[in-house]
């Protein structure tokens, strides 16, 4: 299968598997992930989505640019002109859960997009990230939204026009990535990590997602409206009433993601 979707506890874990092909993305893989996070919001236990890929030289190197590779997602017909990397970014903004990238190797063009698409994103010291577009005349049209959100706006055009990759540790220093670990360290911070957000409140956790995605296309006095009126509703769920009793009570809150 090229993508293979694993629960671990409160963990669900998709992972892109063709490492033969660095992981890179074709329409199988695709469809793969998102019905890996459709899978992971229909189930009431899951808290975190972790998107990794096989092995340990790819997270994922792009779309797939072999001859006649099949399935490949820079196939569009003119006449429906829906490509489903696009369709793939939109279900990832709309998801509930946070998704947290477990870079375990090159990070690649559109592999690059994936990771700024994530929440968060904890990388291997030895993985590189970089958008090579224009060296074969393209540039990273379909994840440019995710990376002019994430990147300084001048390290984002040195790294689209010059196409050279840069290591993990830059991509830190960038804001790319929340931390850089050891690779033989990676699987324990990224556990760590999701073990913790497993522990907090889904409804907080979920409203703030909404809230984000909503506050960050806004102007500021359009951003201070939305929050006065969504702080209110936040402190009525049931999560936030849990959340309060165990503060009270000294003890650690049962939350339940109502």
């Amino acid at each position: 299968m090229s993508v293979l979707v694993s629960k671990s506890g409160a963990v669900q874990r998709i992972e892109i598997n063709r490492p033969e092909r660095r992981n890179a993305l074709n329409a199988a893989v695709v469809q793969g992930i998102g019905d890996g996070i459709r899978k992971a919001q229909a189930d009431a236990e899951i808290r975190v989505i972790v998107l990794t890929g096989s092995g340990d030289k790819a997270f994922c190197a792009g779309g797939d640019l072999a001859p006649a590779a099949d399935g490949a997602p820079f196939t569009v017909d003119p006449a429906h002109p829906r490509n489903p990397v696009v369709d793939l970014f939109k279900l990832m903004e709309q998801c509930d859960l946070p998704i947290i990238a477990r870079v375990n190797g090159h990070a690649l063009a559109g592999g690059f997009g994936l990771v700024c698409a994530c929440d968060m994103a904890i990388a291997s010291d030895a993985a590189t990230f970089g958008v090579p577009e224009s060296k074969i005349g393209l540039f990273p049209m379909m994840i440019m939204p995710y990376m002019l959100r994430v990147m300084p706006l001048r390290r984002f055009m040195e790294l689209c026009m010059t196409g050279e990759p840069i290591s993990a540790a830059r991509a830190m220093d960038w804001g790319i990535v929340n931390e850089t670990v050891p690779a033989d360290q990676l699987d324990a911070r990224v556990d760590a990590l999701t073990a913790l957000l497993a522990q907090r409140s889904p409804s907080a956790i979920r409203l703030g997602k909404q809230g984000f995605h909503a506050m960050r296309d806004m102007a500021v006095l359009q951003a201070l409206e939305y929050a006065q009126l969504m702080l209110p509703m936040m402190a009525r769920t049931e999560d936030a009433k849990e959340g309060m009793r165990a503060f009270q009570e000294k003890r650690a809150p049962d939350f339940k993601g109502n």
